[in-house]
C-alpha cells in the first residue's frame, strides 16, 4: 500500500482523486491527517502553486505527498479565469458567483472554446515530479446539470454534448483533465514501486 497525504482542503477533489486511484493507494487529505492549515495559492502559474503546496506540507510533516492546481483557461478571455479560477468572481472561493461572472463575460460572444488544466507536484523521496492533465471543450450559454463543482455545470467537454455538472462521477472521468494528470502520477508510483523505491 502506497500512502500520500493530498495536500487539499477541498473534499470534492478527494473524492475525484481517490475514484480515479487504483486499489494499493491510500490517500489521506489534510483533515484526516489532522492538518487545518489553509495553503495560499499566490503564484501566477498552476505549476508554482502546485509546488508551494506540496512543499509546505512536505517540510510540515517528512512525509510522501501530493498536491494539486486546476485552472479552466478560456479563449475569448485570453486564458482567464486560469490561475484564479477558485477567485474568480471577487477574492474568495465562490462557485456561483464565478460561474455567473464567466457567463457574463461572455454573453456576446460566440466564441466559447476553453480548456481545464490540472497540474499535480508529487513530492517523494524527497524528490519532485509534476504531471499534467488537459481537458478541452466549450462554456455552454447557461448552467446545465447540479453534479460536480466549480465550473463543471458550464463546461461541456470535447466529444460530448454534456456538461460535467449533467454527468457523474464516472462519466466525468472519462474526461477529466484531473484524471489524466492522475493517470500519469500512478505509472510513476507504479514504476517506483516495481523498482521497490516507495
Amino acid at each position: 500500500m502506497i500512502t500520500l497525504i493530498f495536500a487539499t482542503n477541498n473534499e470534492n477533489k478527494v473524492l475525484e482523486i481517490r475514484q480515479a486511484l487504483p486499489e494499493g493507494f491510500e490517500i489521506i487529505s489534510l483533515k484526516e491527517a489532522g492538518i487545518l492549515k489553509d495553503i495560499p495559492e499566490p503564484f501566477d502559474t498552476l505549476e508554482a502553486n502546485a509546488t508551494e503546496k506540496s512543499t509546505v506540507i512536505h517540510k510540515m510533516t517528512g512525509k510522501n505527498c501530493f498536491s494539486e492546481d486546476s485552472g479552466l483557461m478560456v479563449a475569448a478571455l485570453d486564458g482567464a479565469p486560469g490561475v484564479k479560477s477558485a477567485r474568480f468572481a471577487d477574492g474568495e472561493p465562490q462557485y456561483g458567483s464565478n460561474t455567473d461572472k464567466l457567463l457574463h463575460l461572455l454573453r456576446n460572444t460566440e466564441q466559447r472554446t476553453a480548456y481545464f488544466k490540472t497540474i499535480i507536484s508529487l513530492i517523494i523521496n524527497n524528490k519532485e515530479v509534476l504531471f499534467e492533465g488537459i481537458c478541452t471543450g466549450r462554456i455552454a450559454t447557461e448552467p446545465l446539470g447540479t453534479g460536480g463543482f466549480g465550473y463543471d455545470p458550464v463546461f461541456i467537454p470535447d466529444g460530448s454534448d454534456k456538461t460535467f455538472g449533467q454527468m457523474s462521477l464516472e462519466e466525468k472521468q472519462e474526461f477529466s483533465h484531473r484524471k489524466k494528470a492522475v493517470k500519469k502520477l500512478v505509472v510513476y508510483l507504479a514504476s517506483l514501486a516495481g523498482s521497490e523505491q516507495v
